[in-house]
């Protein structure tokens, strides 16, 4: 049974998830957790970054982990016809003209300012990270929103590695100028859609608990409180 997803990045870095499975006691999430963490030392690598339930918290710090913050997770079904705003357009990278590197400068500058906490990478690793993530057709996943010509954020809706139907956001951002004008929920709303073109029929999104802004274009579109996870860390 999988009980904690996991992304590893060589000697760099461990980003593990914990799987919520119903009748799993918290004694069997900490064995099978204690065996993963093991591996982790034994392998030597750089730092290990953890979502977890916050009733393990206690028993965490015990193990060396410190806490980063709080994530919040919000879900919806995707059940129905999402509009779109006639004043936006949205392309995928794959058919736009933009290089990667006006792309990654695009990505920076949607998630400069952000309140998320939990702050891993650097922009160079961001990209290379899309592509060991998400294969070499990354390009096909990421959506450009525009408006009037103008770059003004960028989505990327996926399906949840291991899950057939489960919709998830790998990131979703607006360019500081465009930020509280009502856009992201408007663009959220499109990448949901997105999202349901590719056969997700569930979405799952989340982010820091002191990141009011994004928990309240959740709430616009539908979404409800499903989960809190804290944000755990540990360095070799």
């Amino acid at each position: 049974m999988n009980l904690f997803n996991t992304i590893k990045k060589d000697q760099e870095y461990w980003l593990v998830d914990q799987v919520k499975v119903e009748g799993v006691s918290e004694l069997e999430y900490r064995d099978a957790f204690k065996s993963l963490l093991g591996d982790w030392r034994d392998n030597q690598v750089e730092y290990l970054s953890l979502l977890m339930d916050a009733t393990n918290e206690e028993w965490l710090l015990e193990q060396g982990f410190r806490k980063i913050s709080t994530i919040v997770e919000y879900t919806r079904a995707l059940d129905e016809s999402f509009t779109d705003d006639p004043e936006i357009t949205s392309e995928a990278l794959t058919d736009s003209e933009m290089p990667n590197s006006d792309f990654a400068e695009l990505y920076e500058r949607c998630r400069s300012g952000s309140a998320n906490k939990n702050k891993l990478f650097t922009i160079e690793q961001v990209m290379e990270s899309l592509e060991n993530e998400l294969g070499s057709e990354w390009r096909a996943s990421c959506f450009i929103f525009r408006k009037s010509g103008e770059p003004i954020g960028l989505s990327i809706p996926i399906i949840e590695q291991g899950t057939v139907d489960e919709g998830r956001l790998f990131y979703f951002g607006v360019v500081p100028e465009w930020r509280g004008k009502g856009y992201g929920t408007v663009l959220h709303r499109i990448s949901l859609s997105v999202l349901k073109e590719i056969g997700a029929s569930i979405y799952v999104g989340s982010t820091d608990e002191a990141n009011r802004h994004m928990i309240s274009i959740f709430e616009r579109n539908g979404c409800r409180l499903r989960d809190r996870k804290g944000i755990y860390r540990i360095d070799r």
